[in-house]
């Protein structure tokens, strides 16, 4: 009985094991974007920037065949990605991901980023 028991835990183990590698390569970029959420209001600005950026390369250069949501939570990394430099103080690369994020989803927060960007962009050449 013992010797069934270790087997069938060995067994387990190895199921789950390979059930979470699987997971582990399979790329979901929400999931990027949820943990760079997660950076972010830590305040861990590289790391967000890092998981913001994954989930543009995974979505790549094909926008015509997303989905609505698919857009959403491209344009949502891109608003983040905006937000990520301007606490960085990179605000020609905020600038760009905020147009970015304003081509693929156009909202009233895109809008608005962009307008304060520019304006400090603006107060900086003024100095």
């Amino acid at each position: 009985m013992n010797v069934f028991i270790t087997h069938h835990m060995r067994f387990s183990i190895i199921i789950c094991l390979s059930l979470i590698m699987m997971s582990c390569t399979k790329e979901n970029p929400s999931r990027h974007l949820d943990l760079g959420n997660w950076y972010l209001q830590r305040g861990l600005l590289d790391e967000a920037i890092t998981e913001y950026r994954e989930v543009s390369r995974l979505y790549g250069d094909e926008q015509s065949a997303l989905k609505r949501d698919e857009f959403q939570v491209l344009g949502t990394a891109h608003l983040k990605l905006a937000i990520a430099y301007t606490k960085k103080g990179w605000w020609d690369y905020a600038l760009s991901e905020a147009k970015r994020s304003f081509d693929i989803s156009p909202n009233k927060d895109c809008h608005e980023l962009i307008t304060l960007i520019e304006e400090k962009l603006d107060q900086d050449s003024d100095s």
